[in-house]
């Protein structure tokens, strides 16, 4: 019989005088703006989105609810007009849901959060884009970028970071697949671990036929989730049964910024209190929401 694998915690330093992070205390939020319980990651997950630099949860969404979200993503590509001008978003109408969706959300506590700015009113992390990825075939041209994110400075956002048993990747890319993805039809592309590589990549990622390149392959639905230091394309699709139709995300820490993007100011000031904490300043400092900040 097989022992049972020990998960020894890990030890990160706090900002004073080399004191440990104390996690077991740290809130992290527990459910969404919706009510809805968040959904952590397995052991299992958490073991291969390190490893591999990015993780797909198939078939996240169904019935009715996909429905809703394939219908408003078809509209906001072909007739905007129908729609509301501050809603002419990937984060309007029902769409808005995903970017705290229960998994969402459980997945970026334990990759993205600084638990001394979550509580159970406030996010530990920041949404920093959103964009509506609608390929029919032939659309998307091949080209690799990023990779050796252990090795990228703080500033770049591009990083990843891990010790035994804690990782933490800084510009995160979450992707809502909507229409059923073939394989190597048009999914997006990576060379998994380049996240960790410390080598200068070969001449051979210069073809989206080779196969250092892995893919996937998904029904509608399903959830993405990749850290930007890894090297990733995107790749011509193919797939002539269906369209693409994907919800590309950015998710970083509270403190940093990469993309020169928010949401319209009326969306915003539509959405529930908690979900607006998604977009709240950039920083660290008296950036904690909620009863916890004023106690």
């Amino acid at each position: 019989m097989a022992e049972a694998t020990n998960h020894n915690k890990p030890f990160i330093v706090d900002k004073n005088l080399g004191s440990a992070l104390d996690l077991d205390n740290a809130e992290l939020t527990e459910t969404t703006s919706d009510g809805r319980s968040v959904v952590a990651p397995t052991q299992e997950q958490k073991y291969l989105f390190d490893m591999r630099g990015w993780l797909l949860v198939p078939g996240v969404l169904s019935g009715d609810e996909l429905s809703e979200m394939q219908e408003f993503g078809h509209r906001l590509r072909n007739d905007p007009e129908s729609i509301p001008e501050h809603e002419r978003s990937p984060l309007g109408g029902p769409l808005q849901r995903l970017s705290d969706h229960p998994n969402v959300v459980g997945f970026l506590n334990e990759f993205v959060a600084h638990p001394a700015l979550s509580g159970q009113e406030c996010y530990g992390f920041r949404m920093e884009s959103c964009s509506l990825f609608y390929r029919t075939v032939g659309d998307g041209n091949f080209g690799p970028h990023n990779g050796n994110g252990m090795l990228r400075f703080p500033g770049d956002s591009h990083l990843y970071r891990c010790i035994p048993g804690k990782a933490h990747s800084g510009l995160t890319r979450i992707v809502w697949e909507l229409n059923p993805v073939k394989y190597r039809q048009g999914g997006t592309l990576f060379i998994t671990a380049s996240h960790k590589a410390v080598y200068t990549a070969p001449e051979t990622i210069q073809s989206p036929d080779s196969p250092i390149w892995d893919t996937y392959e998904c029904p509608a639905g399903s959830l993405l989730f990749f850290t930007e230091a890894l090297t990733h394309s995107t790749h011509q699709w193919t797939n002539a049964d269906n369209d693409r139709l994907a919800i590309f995300s950015c998710y970083n820490t509270v403190n940093s910024k990469w993309h020169d993007w928010d949401p319209h100011p009326k969306l915003l000031a539509e959405m529930p209190a908690k979900r607006q904490t998604l977009f709240r300043p950039v920083r660290a400092a008296n950036n904690l929401i909620g009863e916890r900040y004023q106690h």
